[in-house]
């Protein structure tokens, strides 16, 4: 018997602006979909995956690799075929329906990474109605690498909040950014540091704005390590983020054990 549902936000962006007037191809990284996913499921837990256009995301070929699975061929085999095949990678939702189908209905949330939440999720109106309805309950909300970037969507503003980003105007972001309900939240999300490389080997160009950066010129307290791709995840009430790929087991855990005690089921110590 199913525990509860959790719903898994993806993303539909393929590419993302880089100066210069042009585009890079992006996508949603494959690890940090599948760990934390297959994770709930073996915790008793539901999926239900949803995105803005209810189609399956597009999987970023940086992330199609052994190497982001700690270089365990089997571990990297189940992901793939979990993504590939399982039902619930293969019957996404738009989120409208799911918020018209009612909010109530999932235990928690969780939003991976990949750059492709930058494009798409940040500025999408139906998220910020989702993410605000998990605020509200004080419900489990886990979001990895890119994927915190994803709160900004709860902002009134956030589209708004967005152009000024790419604008280069951080203090008309900062008027955009006013009542965010993560104000003051700690939490953490891809580093400066970690994007350089990005830009330089897989993008080979730069990008607008940096999401630490943009999350701190809305209100956030971001902490990210000194330490390129070391795992780090920050919780803060019902707020759990993880900084990079390498942060997707520790997330799970605390993602799981975060659905737990909120669904009641915790095991005593």
């Amino acid at each position: 018997m199913s525990k509860g549902k959790l719903l898994l936000i993806g993303s539909n962006a393929t590419r993302i602006e880089v100066q210069g007037g042009r585009t890079g191809a992006t996508g949603q990284y494959l690890n940090e979909t599948v760990v934390p996913a297959m994770a709930a499921v073996d915790a008793g837990y539901e999926i239900v995956l949803a995105t803005p256009d209810g189609t399956k995301p597009h999987i970023d070929e940086a992330s199609d690799s052994v190497d982001h699975f700690e270089g365990d061929e089997a571990a990297y085999r189940r992901g793939k075929a979990y993504y590939a095949n399982d039902p619930a990678m293969n019957a996404p939702r738009t989120l409208r329906s799911v918020i018209d189908e009612g909010l109530d209905n999932y235990v928690g949330v969780f939003v991976p990474g990949g750059q492709a939440p930058v494009v798409d999720l940040m500025q999408d109106a139906d998220l910020g109605e989702i993410l605000r309805h998990f605020h509200d309950k004080a419900k489990p909300t886990a979001l990895l690498c890119h994927g915190p970037i994803a709160v900004a969507s709860a902002m009134p503003h956030a589209r708004e909040f967005r152009a000024a980003l790419v604008a280069g105007a951080p203090e008309l972001a900062k008027e955009w950014a006013k009542d965010w309900p993560y104000a003051g939240y700690k939490m953490t999300v891809f580093s400066n540091t970690e994007e350089k490389i990005v830009e330089e080997y897989i993008l080979h160009a730069k990008l607008y704005f940096n999401v630490v950066d943009a999350l701190e010129i809305a209100g956030g307290e971001v902490i990210t390590t000194t330490i390129n791709f070391e795992p780090n995840v920050i919780e803060d009430r019902e707020l759990i983020t993880g900084q990079n790929p390498r942060s997707d087991k520790p997330l799970a855990a605390r993602l799981v054990a975060a659905l737990d005690r909120s669904a009641g089921t915790a095991k005593a110590a």
